[in-house]
C-alpha cells in the first residue's frame, strides 16, 4: 500500500510503499509532533486507516453512539449502537466485547438452522475463539466464559467469575487490541498508539506477534517510546519525526528503510535525544557508570549500552549520521590497560577515556576525596593522606601481578595490530608474521611496566597509580568510606552522588578527568 506521508518544511510529501504483512514505527522526542504526524498519515489514507489506543479504549466514556469513531461505524453498528443505548457498554472495549457475542450467537443460530435443514454443517471458527486463545495464552490459567450473554472471566480452577471491570489494565488491554485487530478491515493499515501501554515487556513482544501474524493481511504502524518494543520489530521501516509546524502543518522527519544499519535501540535514542548523547558502558540500572555520568555530564543525554564495544560502534555509527539528526555525540569507555597511543586514536573517534583505569576509581580522586572528608566534617589534609598511602600501599604489593595484566594486554594488541591486515596468500601471511614474538618480547614489556610502577610509588605519583591500577576491591581496601565517616562503600558511593547533585564545584573536578572541554 502506497502511504503518502504529511509535507516536510519546504519540501513535498514523502511516500512509502508498505507491504501487506509489514510494519512502520514512527518514533521522536517528546513534543516532536509525532502524535500529530500520525494523525495527519492516517487521515490521508481514508477508511483504510484503523487507528487503535488501550488508553482510550479503557478510558474515555462513550455517552452515544456517535462517540465511536468514524472508522468503526461499517464494522461494529448497529450492535455498538444497541449496547451503548442499552447501557451495556460505556467504554470502546465493551462494545468489542459485545460485537463478539453478537457474531458469536449469529454464527451458533447459523449452525443451528444448517442442522435442522439436514445440511451437512460444522460450527466456523469465529473471533471470539480466536480472543479466547490468544488471551489465555498470554495468560496461561486464566479462563475466559461465556455464560447467559455475557464475557466471563476466572483464574485457575477457581469457580467464581467476574466480568471484564475486574481486570487489571493489562488483561483489558489484550482484550482491546485482539478484538479492535480482529474486526480490522482488509489491506487495513493499523496505526497503534503506544502498543506498550499498560503491558509488561514479555507479554507484548507475545501479543504483538501474534497479533500480526494473524492480520498477514494488513499493515502495522507503531508509535511508541519502547527501546525494547522497537528492537523486537525485524525489518521494520523507521519514521523519526524530528520537529513540526502545528501553524502550517509541516514536518521535519526521515525515513530509515530496513536495512539500513542502525539499530533500533540506537535509533531509540536518536529520535528521543533533544541534547548531545554520550553512550557508557554499564547496565542501565545497576551499573556505576549510568549512576555516576549523568550527574558528571547533565548537558548529555546519556544511554548505557553494556560493553565498550557497543559504546565504541554506537558513537561511530550516530556521529556517521550527524547530516540527518545533526547532533554531537561522545562515548565513554574505562581506560582499562590501554596505552597512549589506543586512548588517543579512540579520543580522535569521540570516545572519552578518563584519566583513571576504572570508573571506580573516579571516586578517590584527591579533589573528589578531600571535598567528601570537608562534606562530612573531617580533616581534607588528614583524610587524602591516609587514602593516598593505603592506595600505594596496595599498589605496591600488586606491582608485579599489575605488570603481567598489563603485558597481557599489550601482547594481545600487538598481535592483534600484526594480523588485522590483507594478505593476497598464505605466503603472504607467514613472511608478515616471522619474528612476531621477537617483535613482540613479552619479558621486555613486562620489565618496563615494572619499573614504571615502581616509579610511580617512588615518586609519590598517586594520579599516575590510578591510571594504571585496576583493582575494583581498591574502593573499600582505602578505607575511604570510613575516613568520611561512611560504613561502607556503597554508603561513599551515594555521597558522592548526592554531593554531586547540589556541588558545581564536585562536578568540575571530575570533569577535568575527561578530554572533554568543561
Amino acid at each position: 500500500m502506497k502511504i503518502l506521508f504529511p509535507p516536510r518544511r519546504q519540501c513535498e510529501a514523502g511516500t512509502l510503499t508498505l507491504g501487506t504483512g509489514r510494519c512502520m514505527i514512527i518514533v521522536g522526542a517528546n513534543g516532536a509532533g509525532k502524535t500529530r504526524f500520525t494523525a495527519a498519515t492516517a487521515a490521508s489514507l481514508g477508511d483504510k486507516a484503523y487507528p487503535l489506543s488501550a488508553l482510550h479504549a479503557l478510558y474515555r466514556n462513550l455517552g452515544t453512539p456517535s462517540d465511536i469513531p468514524s472508522q468503526l461505524d461499517h464494522i461494529l453498528a448497529p450492535v455498538a449502537g444497541a449496547a451503548i443505548t442499552g447501557g451495556r457498554a460505556s467504554t470502546l472495549l465493551e462494545v468489542y466485547l459485545a460485537q463478539l457475542l453478537h457474531d458469536e450467537m449469529l454464527s451458533l443460530l447459523s449452525y443451528k438452522l444448517a442442522v435442522a435443514d439436514h445440511r451437512k454443517a460444522s460450527p466456523e471458527r469465529t473471533k471470539l475463539d480466536n480472543v479466547i486463545e490468544i488471551w489465555q495464552d498470554i495468560f496461561p490459567g486464566n479462563r475466559m466464559l461465556v455464560d447467559s450473554g455475557d464475557i466471563l472471566f476466572a483464574r485457575g480452577l477457581d469457580p467464581a467469575a467476574y466480568s471484564s471491570l475486574k481486570l487489571s489494565d493489562g488483561e483489558r488491554a489484550v482484550l482491546y487490541y485482539t478484538a479492535a485487530v480482529l474486526y480490522a478491515p482488509a489491506g487495513a493499515v493499523i496505526f497503534v498508539d503506544s502498543p506498550e501501554i499498560f503491558l509488561h515487556p514479555t507479554l507484548m513482544t507475545s501479543l504483538w506477534n501474534r497479533l500480526e501474524l494473524l492480520r498477514g493481511d494488513c499493515s502495522f504502524c507503531y508509535t511508541t517510546h519502547d527501546t525494547e518494543f522497537v528492537e523486537t520489530r525485524d525489518n521494520a521501516t523507521m519514521v523519526w519525526v524530528h520537529d513540526c509546524d502545528a501553524v502550517a502543518g509541516t514536518w521535519d522527519y526521515d525515513i530509515l528503510p530496513p536495512g539500513s544499519g542502525i539499530s533500533g535501540e540506537l535509533y531509540m535514542t536518536l529520535a528521543g535525544a533533544r541534547k548531545p548523547v554520550l553512550f557508557i558502558e554499564g547496565n542501565s540500572e545497576r551499573s556505576i557508570d549510568a549512576k555516576l555520568y549523568p550527574l558528571i555530564f547533565p548537558d548529555f543525554s546519556v544511554r548505557s549500552l553494556g560493553s565498550c564495544n557497543k559504546v565504541i560502534e554506537a558513537t561511530r555509527t550516530f556521529n556517521d549520521l550527524s547530516a540527518m539528526h545533526k547532533l554531537d555525540s561522545f562515548g565513554i569507555v574505562d581506560r582499562d590497560r590501554r596505552d597512549g597511543p589506543e586512548v588517543d586514536y579512540l579520543r580522535r573517534k569521540k570516545i572519552m577515556v578518563p584519566e583513571v583505569a576504572e570508573v571506580e576509581n573516579l571516586f578517590i580522586v584527591e579533589d573528589v576525596v578531600r571535598e567528601m572528608a570537608v562534606a562530612t566534617g573531617h580533616d581534607p589534609d588528614h583524610v587524602f593522606a591516609r587514602v593516598r598511602k593505603a592506595v600505594f600501599s596496595m599498589f605496591k604489593a600488586e606491582i608485579t601481578a599489575q605488570a603481567l595484566m598489563h603485558t597481557r594486554h599489550r601482547v594481545k594488541r600487538t598481535v592483534e595490530y600484526r594480523v588485522d591486515a590483507r594478505f593476497p596468500n598464505i605466503n603472504k601471511l607467514e613472511e608478515h608474521l616471522e619474528g612476531l614474538l621477537d617483535q613482540i618480547n613479552p619479558r621486555k614489556f613486562y620489565e618496563q611496566f615494572c619499573r614504571e610502577f615502581h616509579s610511580y610509588v617512588n615518586n609519590k605519583d598517586y594520579a599516575a597509580v590510578l591510571r594504571v591500577y585496576n583493582q575494583k576491591s581498591m574502593l573499600s581496601g582505602c578505607n575511604v568510606a570510613q575516613m568520611c565517616g561512611y560504613n561502607n562503600k556503597d554508603q561513599y558511593i551515594r555521597g558522592v552522588l548526592d554531593r554531586l547533585k547540589k556541588s558545581p564545584g564536585l562536578r568540575t573536578a571530575l570533569r577535568r578527568q575527561f578530554s572533554l572541554p568543561e
